[in-house]
């Protein structure tokens, strides 16, 4: 049986996610309006298949109906009745199930294989080896060392990503340099807790979940995605120092060391999320159709 919230009870949880992400969403709406990029922080609404305004809005999960949610009526995967609206959880699954498995797996595969930390962020100097500057994905920002310093980067590096979404980036001269041929189908087989880019992907995952999982630990996700694509830029071969970004410098044994370090301490976070996702797929899955 579901847990019944009244308005009073749940009407401030709603407007506390409201505000958490209106802070986080805040400067990439500004910079919308105005037609203005940033190639760090608006990576996340970019690259990611989910908007300000889906990201805000405020799901308790399966098991939980609102009182007076009468706006939600509407909603996909939910349904409304008796005074109250809740998760639909038999729709959600009927059309989700598949997805649910697949994220169960991968998360699951990839929870349990060491991390790797010794990639030093070489995947953003591979997408900009041997290239020319109109080509770059961030055509308005110099690269640090000048090309030929980036390339001899990649040149004097053995680069091993395992990470198709970012390996499918790479320049034509950079990817046959890759040891390893990460593809789609070889995701669950090849993805390690170290790689940043499965970190950020926590996010991905959380809103293929949404709603069917709370909204705090979507948020939770975009939180740490926002902090390690900052690491990846501050990594990467672009001079972004005039927005801030201190440069990671990773040719050198200093800026590997505070790579690894800070790469380490988003492996440890990152675990703790990607398990608190496979345990809401575990219950998903454990009255899914077909299971």
């Amino acid at each position: 049986m579901a847990h019944r919230l009244t308005q009073d009870q749940w009407r401030p949880l709603e407007a506390a996610h409201h505000g958490r992400v209106d802070a986080l969403t805040a400067a990439h709406l500004s910079r919308r309006r105005a037609a203005r990029h940033h190639p760090v922080e608006d990576f996340l609404f970019s690259y990611y298949m989910h908007s300000p305004s889906q990201l805000r809005r405020w799901h308790p999960g399966p098991g939980v109906d609102l009182e007076g949610a009468t706006e939600r009526a509407e909603w996909k995967f939910y349904r409304h009745g008796g005074g109250a609206a809740g998760l639909d959880l038999q729709a959600f699954l009927a059309t989700r199930a598949p997805t649910v498995r697949y994220v169960r797996e991968l998360l699951g595969a990839t929870a349990a294989r060491p991390a790797h930390l010794g990639c030093y962020g070489l995947h953003e100097w591979a997408m900009v080896y041997a290239q020319s500057p109109d080509q770059r994905r961030h055509v308005d920002w110099p690269l640090r060392l000048g090309q030929a310093g980036s390339d001899e980067v990649i040149e004097s590096h053995q680069i091993r990503c395992s990470h198709f979404d970012a390996y499918r980036f790479f320049t034509p001269a950079a990817a046959g340099r890759n040891t390893l041929s990460p593809t789609r189908d070889s995701q669950v087989a090849m993805e390690q807790p170290g790689c940043l880019h499965a970190t950020m992907d926590l996010y991905k995952f959380s809103y293929k979940l949404s709603p069917a999982i709370t909204s705090d630990l979507k948020a939770d996700c975009f939180d740490l995605a926002k902090e390690v694509r900052e690491l990846d830029m501050r990594a990467a071969p672009y001079d972004l120092e005039t927005l801030g970004y201190a440069p990671v410098k990773i040719e050198t044994p200093a800026g590997k060391a505070t790579y690894v370090d800070a790469q380490r301490a988003f492996t440890a976070r990152g675990s703790v999320l990607r398990r608190r996702l496979i345990e809401a797929c575990d219950t998903l899955l454990a009255i899914a159709p077909g299971r």
